[in-house]
């Protein structure tokens, strides 16, 4: 095992490939373990290099309502009047506190995901 720091994007190529070498790595094996380190060097690099920023609350509303097949009525529950749902949808409204709480028990919508607009 001869593993290196990654340091810019040709050390990060070079661990994928070398990753992509042992990927069907017997578990308890050098190789396996060699896997292991890898893939914690190329994480800590990406996430220095590539952080991924909050999710977009809006759109992580949107996403549940495509997964669960639901209307912009069905959130009046947990969002308000029709109004308050099509400004809040529409990028008109924050969402406050109540609703993101409303949204995270009743379509379990992470909290991660509705806090970087709350009130």
């Amino acid at each position: 095992m001869n593993i290196q720091p990654i340091h810019n994007g040709a050390d990060l190529d070079r661990a994928f490939a070398r990753l992509e070498e042992l990927w069907a790595a017997e578990p308890g094996t050098p190789e396996a373990d060699e896997i292991e380190v890898l893939s914690i060097l190329i994480e800590k690099y990406e996430d220095k290099h590539y952080p991924i920023g909050p999710s977009d609350p809006i759109e992580a509303i949107k996403f549940r309502m495509e997964q669960q097949g639901l209307t912009p009525r069905d959130l009046e529950a947990y969002i308000g009047s029709s109004g308050r749902v099509s400004e809040v949808l529409n990028r008109k409204r924050k969402l406050s506190l109540r609703m993101i709480k409303n949204l995270h028990e009743g379509l379990r919508i992470p909290y991660e995901s509705l806090m970087s607009q709350a009130a």
